[in-house]
């Protein structure tokens, strides 16, 4: 154990006795001790492309331009770990305003296992881990020249959401790295314990601020408090809906791991945090979860997108879960002309033109809204909201030759804020469109794929990853109606089961190793 009364020296030789609760699982986290990892040579756009997937989408070729484009922007996004930065790997960068984002970090990734044979953007994250403090704490955002941290330690907005673990838990099942999991989980771990201590109220709810939240200006404090820095005392819905996914995660990790008797702290929290979240969050007026005030007398009317987060979290219980999903299918709420806003429709200070978080259309809130749809089993609501903003994201790209930070939600395919923004927008041509506009979901771990055909275009995939060595070519004809059997074409360097769904039927296919890999 470190010696918690060390003296250290802050700028201009002034003492500072770092006053740490130390955590074990953060004393074994590995990447606090790893020397720099750097690559040698960056791979350039034009030679990775042809290690990349292919799509292939001949009634939206906006679409496929858009894709492309995306991936040249995050191959020119790339920055180095350096002595100065005190980084450990070469990183891909969130590209706003020279800072390391957290949230944006977990998001590049999750759309950057598709170019897992070209670069590992997973170790983007390696940075995060590599800075946590004795405790457990991580900070939300480092700057890039200095590696310095932007917040205090207890900054009330210095870190957050807690969703480092969802990234890492998908990598891991695309590619069944036990090893990476294994690396991860120790700083995962602790991480989860510090949020525990430092973000909770003495009956256990969790607090955030707009920046920790990562939604800034969402109105959620009330007169007098910031909306972008304060918790104004009340209890956060979607802190609370992280903190449950990232426990359920962690768990997770553990079974594989065969660690599950040492973060028994992890179920426990869920097992009272989950019923008290559904007695004092819920309303059952509005048949939505609410952020809850001070004194948990009243709930707040704001209906913000965070709430969703429930549904990747599996907070909800049956019996409520269609009600709380209708809001997303209710034009005067969550169904815009692009959707999904991130402020209800009918909550007051809602921006129809977006106002950053005040209605604005995000690609992260957005794919997070279809994957925990897609979790919780309503497959066609999900493709319907992945396409919609898909479709307005293309349709953008191909007016404006952009890709933009967020979008206009009572607008046609209006792109608002930063241009070029890949970063997270990346993740609505590439992994929206793999996953909820194809319907492809790879499950390596027992050599199966789902594909899940929704729509009745023609659409198709090549070097479609599927494992870590798996290399998948799909194609699927349009069809006149979507009840009709798919006519599929589809070969691989591997063998797996094909499990082919759409509206009319089932059926299960073997699929033997035929492609020679690369």
């Amino acid at each position: 154990m470190r010696n918690p009364l060390k003296l250290l020296n802050l700028p201009g030789g002034r003492p500072y006795v770092p006053t740490y609760i130390e955590n074990a699982f953060a004393e074994e986290n590995p990447f606090r001790a790893k020397p720099r990892r750097n690559t040698e040579v960056w791979p350039t756009f034009a030679d990775a492309r042809a290690l990349l997937p292919a799509p292939h989408y001949p009634a939206h070729p906006e679409a496929i331009d858009c894709y492309y484009r995306c991936w040249q922007i995050a191959f020119e996004n790339f920055r180095r770990a350096t002595d100065a930065n005190g980084f450990v790997s070469d990183y891909s960068s969130t590209m706003f305003e020279d800072f390391l984002f957290m949230w944006d970090s977990v998001f590049i990734t999750l759309f950057g296992r598709y170019g897992d044979r070209a670069w590992k953007f997973q170790n983007t994250l390696d940075n995060f881990y590599a800075k946590q403090h004795p405790d457990g704490g991580i900070c939300r955002q480092f700057r890039e020249e200095d590696g310095s941290e932007a917040f205090a330690r207890f900054d009330p907005a210095g870190t957050g959401p807690n969703v480092l673990g969802w990234s890492e838990w998908e990598y891991f099942l695309a590619t069944r790295n036990e090893a990476r999991l294994a690396e991860v989980f120790p700083a995962l771990v602790a991480y989860g314990q510090w949020y525990r201590r430092y973000r909770t109220w003495p009956n256990g709810s969790y607090w955030g601020t707009g920046w920790a939240s990562g939604m800034v200006n969402q109105p959620r404090t009330p007169a007098g408090a910031h909306l972008w820095y304060d918790h104004a005392h009340r209890t956060w819905v979607d802190t609370n809906m992280q903190q449950v996914l990232a426990n359920r995660i962690v768990l997770e990790m553990a079974e594989v791991l065969g660690r599950k008797r040492e973060v028994t702290d992890f179920a426990d929290e869920n097992a009272a945090l989950v019923p008290w979240i559904n007695q004092y969050l819920w309303d059952e007026r509005t048949g939505f979860y609410h952020d809850l005030e001070r004194d948990q007398s009243r709930i707040t009317s704001v209906k913000t997108i965070g709430a969703y987060w429930a549904l990747l979290a599996d907070a909800v219980p049956p019996e409520r879960l269609a009600r709380f999903v209708a809001h997303l299918s209710e034009p005067s709420e969550f169904q815009r002309q692009h959707a999904v806003p991130s402020l209800s429709a009918d909550t007051d200070g809602y921006d129809p033109d977006g106002g950053l978080w005040l209605g604005g259309v995000w690609a992260p809130t957005n794919y997070m809204v279809v994957a925990g749809l897609s979790r919780q089993g309503y497959e066609k609501l999900a493709h319907d909201i992945a396409k919609n903003h898909f479709l307005h994201v293309s349709e953008c790209f191909a007016r404006t030759g952009s890709v933009w930070e967020h979008f206009a939600p009572d607008a046609h395919a209006e792109g608002r804020g930063r241009k070029d923004f890949v970063g997270w927008t990346g993740i609505t041509p590439i992994a929206v469109l793999f996953e909820y506009v194809f319907g492809l979901r790879p499950d390596p771990g027992r050599r199966k794929l789902v594909w899940n055909l929704l729509t009745t275009d023609e659409i198709g995939v090549d070097r479609y990853p599927f494992g870590r060595s798996g290399l998948v070519s799909l194609r699927a004809q349009r069809r006149a109606l979507d009840t009709e059997p798919p006519q599929i074409e589809v070969t691989s360097n591997v063998p797996f089961e094909l499990e082919l769904v759409w509206p009319g039927g089932k059926e299960t296919r073997r699929v033997v190793a035929s492609l020679g890999g690369r």
